[in-house]
């Protein structure tokens, strides 16, 4: 049966062959999505699971040797920035001459060289010496292997000192051995959870995909069969012949899927699902997955094609029978509004959420968004045929009326990506709009650094009145010196009111911010303030206050309050003599900034940051997870697009006799173009509109639980609208695709039927 199976398949004509070209694209392009996926998460795995050499943390310095007999080197590792760009910086000196190299490195640079990675130096090389190269003393004595790096744009350093320079480094370790585990990241469970909706959100699509490719001209050839059966064939064999069937051009498209991959796989590697690239030798699936693909494609469409035959019975007279589906009913909308009905209440009645009732609510929604899409479809291609006056129209919805679950079913795949995509998608840039808002932006570019630390309570008076001379030297640049308190000790706490201040600032400084507070209208009864904060008629020139800090008011996930440096109860103090805990810094030129940026770097080890940058950071990761969701929407939109194109393709086929002979009695070919056009159409928007207001419905109460209450959803940005609006479209045109075929097929020549 094997060999009559493959016989039937490759030398049955025209139609068999234009079936087998179907099937082999649809499953091909459903094989080069699932490919890139498993390509990206490899990469992904692999790229987390390297050793992490900034993890090593040794100890504390104190009494070591500085002799030749010394083992290990002591390390300063921090990070710094450059517009927006994370720099990694590792400030190392040797003890002895066992000291520890870091992956990628040879040997560790000795005083007075540096090595860089390749992306940092081509960065170096073109960005202004004063802008980023001062940071690093010495000379690039070479570049970072990829042993030491996560990616091809990763920017990192490794800067040689003298033990006695990496000892007065605050934070400096003695490191003996390089820590070779994985590093703990927090965001890579957001990746984790981001392919794992993805792998979800794909494989659905792509199981519809194979399944509506090997069941194409279901009817023709259960006819066929019927012949088969009638000459003896028993039911056994018959389901033989259609598993062959199916699962030749499901192997095919396997084989070409993984041939068209090799040729897009570098596209794939330069994707940025992290914000970074992978190294492309990363980004390819293992041998066991390509295995896996080869293998179990065919399998699924071959029990795809045996579960299409589960309600054909074909006798021995050569009849084929077929079982009536019942339509869909009401109740299929019930799941989904009782998930959308406790996200509303029960799962956030306390405030926060129940996360036992949210998962709940969540798998309702998912499982109701897929029962209630074949009675949605009915009911309005019901509604349709029903208000039409068009012949296309009419002919379309009670079609789709007749059968909606066979309708929905080529789409069904796009609702879940959809859904999650979209809840993702209102969510990310809500909490974003919060962490962009402190201070109505005015401090977007005002750039702080610290110079006090455990032990430490800031730069000397001496060093302070150096560092604010040379930060006032530069145009344009407004300066906020932030003193460390010398009293704090004296200073009992109050049981009742706010904790003490341990900081001073100057009045007359604190005028050019204020947004940061402002000094008390009255000081201590003698003087008055004016709105630049200088005191006509003595009495204290400054005010003792807390650094100003950036928190979230009601969730860490925003960033919405910003607590004053000053206010009408700030006590007076006096800023002489103290040493300079902090400093803030305005101005508007980002090469200024940049300047900035590097000069302060030579006074704190912590790299100054500006606000605008502190909020960037911390958004980013929910940005990436954005990125991720949406990239799953694009591809999920493909996958279903080319099973869209499968079903219409096979629908012409299946319905070459009636069609023809519509055309015959006088029907216009762009009526039956626009028949088939909306066949597919209806589905497909009704199944995004559904999911895409699914997922608003669950953002919505997420973004007033978690979220600011003052916070308002905000409208997903445009990558969003042109991953859902621009994969209908590209879906709707490769519908398009197939009315030519349309043509051919209706012509009067090929009025004669089997």
């Amino acid at each position: 049966m094997i060999r009559l199976g493959l016989r039937l398949s490759l030398s049955s004509g025209r139609e068999a062959a234009a079936r087998l070209a179907l099937i082999v694209a649809g499953v091909a392009a459903g094989v080069v999505v699932l490919l890139a996926t498993l390509s990206l998460f490899n990469a992904f795995q692999a790229t987390g699971g390297r050793p992490c050499w900034e993890c090593t943390n040794g100890s504390a310095p104190s009494g070591w040797a500085l002799d030749s007999t010394a083992d290990g080197a002591l390390w300063n590792y921090h990070e710094d920035f450059y517009k927006g760009r994370t720099i990694k910086r590792l400030d190392a000196a040797a003890l002895g001459t066992r000291a520890p190299v870091i992956p990628g490195l040879t040997r560790m640079p000795g005083p007075g060289q540096y090595y860089a990675s390749p992306a940092l130096a081509a960065l170096l090389d073109s960005a202004p010496r004063e802008e980023l190269a001062a940071r690093f003393p010495g000379t690039r004595a070479g570049l970072i292997g990829d042993a030491a790096l996560s990616g091809p744009d990763e920017l990192v350093v490794v800067v040689g000192r003298t033990p006695d320079q990496v000892a007065a480094l605050p934070g400096a370790r003695q490191v003996d051995v390089i820590d070779a585990q994985p590093a703990a990241d927090d965001s890579a469970d957001v990746y984790r959870f981001g392919f794992a909706v993805a792998a979800v959100g794909l494989i659905v699509p792509l199981l519809v995909l194979v399944g509506t490719a090997t069941r194409l001209a279901a009817a023709r050839r259960e006819t066929r069969f019927a012949a088969i059966r009638l000459v003896g064939a028993t039911t056994r064999q018959i389901n033989a012949l259609a598993a062959v069937d199916a699962a030749l051009g499901a192997l095919a498209g396997a084989l070409a899927g993984l041939a068209i991959f090799q040729l897009v796989r570098p596209a794939v590697a330069g994707v940025r699902i992290t914000g970074a690239r992978f190294f492309p030798e990363l980004v390819a699936p293992h041998a066991w997955q390509y295995a896996a693909v080869l293998g179990g494609v065919p399998v699924v469409a071959a029990f795809a094609a045996l579960w299409s035959l589960r309600r054909v019975r074909i006798s021995p007279l050569g009849v084929a029978r077929r079982t009536v589906a019942s339509p869909p009913r009401a109740w299929r909308v019930i799941p989904l509004l009782v998930g959308l009905g406790m996200f509303a209440g029960p799962v956030y009645r306390n405030g926060k959420p129940d996360e036992l009732l949210a998962v709940v609510a969540l798998a309702s929604i998912m499982i109701g968004l897929m029962l209630a899409g074949p009675w949605l479809t009915m009911v309005a291609a019901r509604l349709a045929a029903r208000l039409t006056r068009g012949g296309a129209t009419l002919l379309a919805a009670r079609r789709l009326a007749a059968d909606p679950k066979t309708a929905f079913r080529s789409v069904s795949g796009l609702v879940l990506a959809v859904f999650i995509g979209t809840t993702i998608a209102a969510l990310v840039p809500t909490v974003v709009a919060g962490q962009q808002k402190v201070a109505g932006g005015t401090l977007n570019d005002v750039l702080g650094a610290r110079f006090d630390r455990p032990g430490v309570s800031g730069l000397s008076p001496r060093a302070g009145t150096e560092l604010l001379d040379r930060l006032r030297a530069h145009q344009g640049v407004e300066v906020l010196p932030i003193y460390a308190r010398a009293d704090m000790e004296k200073v009992p706490p109050r049981p009742d009111g706010p904790p003490p201040a341990p900081y001073v600032v100057e009045c007359a400084d604190l005028g050019r911010f204020p947004v940061l507070g402002r000094c008390p209208v009255h000081i201590d009864g003698r003087g008055h303030i004016d709105g630049r904060g200088n005191i006509d008629g003595g009495g204290a020139r400054a005010v003792a206050g807390n650094f100003a800090r950036i928190v979230g008011a009601d969730n860490p996930l925003t960033v919405d309050r910003l607590l004053p440096l000053a206010g009408p109860d700030s006590p007076p103090a006096s800023a002489d003599g103290l040493d300079l805990a902090a400093v803030m810094v305005g101005t508007h030129d980002p090469a200024s900034l940049e300047r900035l940026r590097t000069l302060l770097a030579g006074y704190t080890v912590e790299a100054p940051m500006t606000f605008a940058e502190v909020a960037r950071v911390r958004a980013d990761l929910y940005t990436r997870a954005e990125n991720i969701a949406l990239a799953m929407v694009g591809l999920t939109l493909v996958a279903g697009a080319c099973g869209l194109m499968v079903a219409a393709g096979g629908g012409l086929v299946e319905r070459r006799q009636p069609f023809t002979l519509l055309r015959l009695a006088g029907t216009p070919t762009r009526t039956l173009a626009a028949v088939v056009l909306l066949e597919s159409a209806l589905p497909l928007v009704l199944a995004a509109a559904l999911a895409a207001g699914a997922g608003f419905g669950v953002a919505e109460p997420l973004i007033d639980a978690l979220a600011m209450k003052s916070a308002s959803i905000a409208l997903p940005g445009p990558v969003y609208f042109a991953s859902l609006g621009g994969g209908l479209a590209a879906s709707l045109l490769v519908i398009l695709t197939t009315l030519p075929l349309l043509r051919r097929m209706t012509t009067p020549d090929n009025a004669r039927f089997e």
